[in-house]
């Protein structure tokens, strides 16, 4: 991973860029973000004497193969305003690299765990397979399009996106920069609805959909865990 300093309407001396090579500390950026490409850092300054106490400012910028991360702050001097941008880039790392470590934790349910959590949803035993409900007469209600057979409760929200296609690589950018651990999208090289998902650690998936007229109902919403 590279590190570029470069100054704005100032020069940057040398013993500054030794100082930054030695204070951004790549080992420990690399382990809150492994995707990391390179790190920019800009330095200028501000000639107005009524801003002598933020006269020089740093920006930080992250490249990395996820969103892009960027802190900048001032103070009087360049080895303040560094110690502060270095501050808040690191914070935001470790905000985002805890929001993975959330979502990959072990606070997932097994399939037979399901039905004690949702309400209405179908139990499943420790063979992931279908537990016959009690015979009986069920009341069912007409939401929106949907039948609805018991009490719910549901909710139910449609939404229709108009949406640009793009490639793959755009839309797991897409993804990231969301924090989802999905994303729909129209495929530009296919021209197919298809969805980006997250898998283990750094892996993605996904998944094309193509119209079979011969198909008879289901789909593909269990399949994005393979």
């Amino acid at each position: 991973m590279d590190i570029v300093v470069k100054g704005r309407k100032t020069e940057v001396p040398e013993r500054f860029r030794k100082h930054v090579a030695e204070k951004l500390n790549l080992e420990k950026i690399q382990k809150l973000d492994g995707k990391v490409i390179s790190l920019d850092v800009e330095v200028s300054k501000e000639h107005n004497p009524r801003q002598a106490d933020r006269s020089d400012r740093v920006e930080i910028t992250l490249h990395s193969r996820g969103p892009v991360i960027r802190a900048e702050a001032a103070a009087a001097d360049p080895y303040a305003a560094l110690d502060l941008a270095h501050g808040k880039l690191e914070a935001r790392l470790r905000k985002q690299h805890d929001k993975r470590f959330t979502r990959r934790g072990s606070g997932r349910l097994s399939a037979a765990e399901v039905a004690d959590v949702v309400p209405g949803v179908a139990a499943l035993n420790g063979s992931g397979q279908v537990v016959p409900e009690e015979t009986g007469e069920v009341p069912t209600t007409k939401v929106g399009p949907l039948e609805v057979q018991g009490e719910g409760p549901l909710v139910v929200r449609e939404k229709t996106h108009k949406a640009a296609p793009m490639t793959l690589d755009q839309a797991l950018y897409e993804m990231e920069l969301v924090g989802h651990d999905f994303y729909l999208f129209v495929d530009s090289d296919t021209k197919q609805p298809s969805v980006v998902y997250r898998r283990h650690a750094y892996d993605y998936g996904v998944i094309h959909l193509e119209s079979d007229p011969l198909a008879e109902g289901g789909g593909v919403g269990g399949a994005l865990g393979g």
